[in-house]
């Protein structure tokens, strides 16, 4: 049973290594606090849960933050009186399966923004710019010291204000369809995002900018596992946890089964199966294999990831 998750190696992009020495660069692994950090403003990478938490943080510090912002979408803390996981069970979000992803890569994206900071609250990356932070779009490279971004911003932005209204639509259906006696909410409509310049260079020095911090997930590594048993991802090659191999199982790994297998709330679902398989499978270990081809039959990757 391999139960490592998919979170072993800090992911940093190679173009890195084209920032000048004087910068300071953390992955959001190592950061811990503004100290940290050199005199100077900030580019946090990557506004998933980890990268808008950072952000904030930092800004509320004092300290001037850019944040390049990818497709994370975004939902309200709290909405209609509940936690925003109560409703998240309620409607089955956490019980999507991995075969009604868009596509395989949909496993990778990042956590919508929110934060369990002092209580929990929303986050909501108009009200960033509402408070000084400096919204950019997609990091795509480094250039005589200068960020090379792409001019999407405006386009994520919209994604995650459609992401949080497709989810309370989720809810406020779900409600009416139980007949549930709950007062309506509408939340807050901000839009300071849409007011910014879309910028497709950075200039470092021009902009103060001495720190940046990499908030761009993890890389897997299940290079101790000595069979073929990865994807072109790194993403473990198995149908619901159950590899073509004799007694090798996984656990605890995002989107394994469904939307909550990575999370402490899903896994034990996950681990119900596979035991269930370990104590009914009595077939010998010669009729394990992996397929000849990995891209057909049961053990597809279009099967199992898509």
């Amino acid at each position: 049973m391999i139960a490592t998750g998919l979170y072993q190696q800090p992911k940093i992009p190679s173009f890195a290594a084209d920032l000048p020495p004087e910068i300071l660069q953390l992955h959001s692994d190592t950061y811990r606090n503004p100290q940290q950090l050199l005199p100077g403003a900030v580019l946090v990478v990557g506004s998933a849960q980890s990268g808008c938490q950072i952000a904030e943080e930092l800004y509320r510090n004092g300290t001037r933050v850019y944040l390049a912002v990818g497709r994370a979408g975004r939902v309200p803390r709290r909405y209609r009186g509940k936690d925003t996981n109560w409703w998240s069970d309620k409607i089955g979000f956490y019980d999507r399966t991995v075969d009604e992803l868009p596509t395989p890569k949909a496993k990778f994206f990042g956590k919508p923004h929110i934060s369990g900071k002092d209580g929990g609250h929303t986050l909501n990356l108009h009200q960033f710019a509402r408070d000084g932070v400096r919204l950019v779009g997609h990091f795509q490279g480094v250039d005589d010291g200068k960020i090379i971004l792409a001019p999407d911003l405006k386009e994520n932005l919209a994604k995650a204000d459609k992401f949080e209204a497709d989810f309370v639509k989720s809810i406020d259906e779900y409600i009416a369809r139980a007949q549930m006696k709950i007062p309506e909410e509408i939340l807050p409509v901000l839009r300071d995002g849409f007011d910014l310049e879309e910028l497709i260079e950075l200039d470092l020095k021009s902009a103060g900018i001495s720190n940046v911090i990499w908030a761009t997930s993890y890389d897997f590594d299940f290079s101790f596992v000595k069979l073929p048993v990865v994807d072109g991802d790194g993403y473990p090659i198995q149908k619901r946890g159950v590899s073509a191999y004799a007694g090798l199982h996984f656990v605890g790994i995002p989107w394994l089964h469904n939307a909550k297998s990575g999370l402490l709330y899903g896994v034990g679902q996950d681990a119900d199966y596979i035991v269930t398989k370990m104590t009914s499978d009595d077939r010998p270990a010669s009729e394990y294999r992996i397929p000849d081809e990995p891209d057909k039959g049961w053990l597809s990757q279009d099967l199992c990831c898509a």
